[in-house]
């Protein structure tokens, strides 16, 4: 969930790690810190806050050196502060260590080192790291600064990341990582390293993605891996073909609007990919299947939901959704006859990818549908499909939410094709929807002025209130959690069937409702749940492609006819723009919440 930058080269590292910083300010942002190897000394700044304090303090220019690692914090173990800032160094400021992950037994290592009369300055549990890597260092006759740093990590309980600089091993950048990602970014006299890769993508497109409990010394020449014996390996080189500029802002003002309006093409470049064609899953298999299982969380967990009607519907396969963190911890009946798809924007979401092998050691065969080739999801997978979203900035999942709708769905229509369970006039009227979709999404951005004004209308309510039955439902989910995300606005969604067992109770005078409706054969009852929350004085917002009354609502928001099952698609845009200006009209930092981050690689 935090962020780690490194470089070692001939360039000024504090430069590049603090570009590579403020790329990274998504996926953790409450400190930041960086380290630099000047001469024979380890030079250490660190704040409270955005990296652009960093930026601003009065010591960064003296601070020289072409070697360094950085790191944005997202606190877990002490509360945000300068002293819990990363980087942290040991007791004699020889060795500096950026963590990402969680360490469980660091009271244990503490109280360990504590005896043996290590002190410590900070509350986390990272600074144990370093001290430890020190104690087996000496403890080997200060040779082999590599076995100390394998022997202290074979100490360690829970997940981490590490980036460790030492006057010990001058010109050398260690990493090593165990549940938490990491990438190096190869260079020409210089290398890179990065939790993701939009943080050094302007450098270079050739990356090596290391694996669990590996190791690598990086110098700006060369990069050794090693296994968890450090015994040496061979990786082999990613290209990543996302576009520079995709990591900019562009003219927009922030990351969420570019990415909401990066959804028409986005959507399309998925719709119109090949590598489904790679997945061999003949139809016996698919014939003998006794049900799907769609594992994610957040925001996937919502796209899960959506594919979950177009399976059932399309294949007729009994399809379960979900959430990875609880799927993880109980005992679910899968075996060999379960296709269990996991869903990850970023690959390395540490909940999903616990599911993941969980599901694999009950027999069942494992999908991973995510945006980063390479990531660590793919890697566990006996399947994977990307999406073709480019990378995701913003916190709050837009592109990359409609994009895994879209392949989930052709996923679906391959499935069918192959099962034939089906008319077959139904997929082909589905298949002559998708080469029209992006325009059919760029009419809908086009109403910005009435999102807007809804935004303005709903954001001095302490609640509001999303419904949709059978697909618009798994949409409402959505919808409400992009405005509580972003806005702060307490926001909740519920199946329009269900108003009537207890959610009705929450209907007062003024309380916004946003209605989804877009199945032709559920309107009268969609209208009919709007009726009973009008008749009890809240204030009424529908989404929908049907011919409906409109002197009854306060809002409607008309969008194009399409394919129901493709509908999803559509009918969230307008709740993304809402919660957007929503978010903007209270002055909140639309792409940087409160208390969330991009990728959540631990618990």
């Amino acid at each position: 969930m935090c962020g780690i930058v490194g470089y070692v080269g001939n360039k000024s590292a504090k430069e590049i790690l603090l570009e590579g910083l403020l790329k990274l300010e998504y996926r953790g942002y409450d400190s930041a810190g960086f380290a630099v190897i000047n001469g024979k000394n380890i030079e250490c700044l660190k704040c409270k806050g955005r990296v652009k304090n960093l930026k601003e303090d009065k010591k960064i220019g003296s601070v020289i050196g072409n070697l360094g690692i950085a790191h944005t914090r997202w606190a877990t173990h002490g509360e945000p502060s300068t002293r819990n800032s990363h980087p942290h160094l040991d007791n004699e400021g020889k060795i500096a260590v950026v963590h990402n992950g969680i360490i469980e037994n660091y009271v244990e290592l503490k109280n360990f080192l504590l005896e043996r009369g290590y002190a410590f300055l900070s509350d986390t549990d990272t600074e144990v790291i370093p001290n430890l890597i020190d104690y087996y260092y000496k403890l080997n006759g200060n040779e082999n600064f590599l076995k100390a740093v394998k022997q202290a990590t074979d100490e360690l309980v829970g997940s981490y990341a590490l980036e460790i600089i030492s006057t010990h091993n001058l010109g050398e950048i260690i990493i090593t990582r165990k549940d938490s990602p990491l990438v190096i970014g190869k260079g020409v006299g210089e290398n890179y390293i990065c939790s993701d890769v939009p943080a050094v993508l302007s450098y270079t497109n050739v990356f090596y993605y290391l694996g669990e409990r590996e190791f690598a010394v990086i110098t700006k020449n060369d990069i050794k891996f090693y296994n968890n014996n450090l015994e040496s390996i061979k990786k082999e080189e990613k290209i990543v073909d996302w576009e520079n500029s995709a990591a900019d802002k562009g003219n927009f003002e922030d990351y969420m609007l570019k990415e909401i309006f990066e959804q028409p093409r986005k959507v399309e470049d998925t719709f119109n990919i090949e590598n489904l064609k790679s997945l061999d899953l003949p139809k016996e298999y698919l014939n003998d299947l006794n049900k799907i299982v769609i594992v994610a969380c957040g925001t996937a967990k919502n796209a899960g939901t959506v594919a979950k009607n177009v399976f059932e519907n399309l294949c007729r396969i009994e399809t379960l959704v979900e959430v990875a963190s609880e799927f993880r911890y109980r005992n679910p009946i899968i075996d060999n006859k379960t296709l269990a798809i996991f869903i990850s924007q970023s690959g390395e979401t540490a909940d999903t990818i616990a599911a993941l092998k969980l599901a694999k050691s009950k027999g069942a065969k494992t999908l991973a549908v995510t945006n980063v080739k390479g990531s660590s999801i793919t890697r566990e997978a006996d399947y994977s499909v990307y999406t073709l979203a480019g990378p995701e900035i913003a916190v709050a999942s837009t592109k990359a939410y409609t994009s895994q709708i879209a392949l989930l769905t052709l996923l679906a229509i391959d499935f069918a094709e192959k099962l034939n369970r089906v008319d077959s006039k139904i997929i082909e009227e589905l298949r002559a929807e998708l080469p029209n979709i992006g325009s059919k999404i760029n009419f809908i951005l086009e109403n910005k002025e009435l999102y807007h004004n809804i935004a303005k209308d709903i954001i001095e309510n302490r609640d509001v209130f999303f419904i949709g039955r059978g697909i618009d439902y798994a949409v409402a989910e959505e919808g409400a959690l992009k405005l509580k995300e972003i806005s702060y606005i307490h926001a909740e969604s519920y199946s329009s069937g269900e108003l009537k067992h207890g959610p009705i109770a929450l209907i007062e005078k003024g309380v916004p409702v946003i209605g989804i409706i877009t199945d032709e054969d559920l309107v009268e009852k969609s209208v009919s749940n709007m009726q009973e929350v009008i008749s009890r004085g809240a204030k009424s917002i529908v989404v929908t492609n049907q011919e409906i009354e409109s002197d009854n609502f306060d809002y409607i928001i008309n969008i194009p006819k399409i394919n129901k099952l493709l509908s999803p698609i559509l009918s969230v845009i307008p709740l993304q723009l809402i919660s957007y200006y929503a978010a903007k009209e209270k002055s909140l930092d639309v792409d940087k919440p409160r208390n969330l981050a991009k990728s959540v690689t631990v618990e």
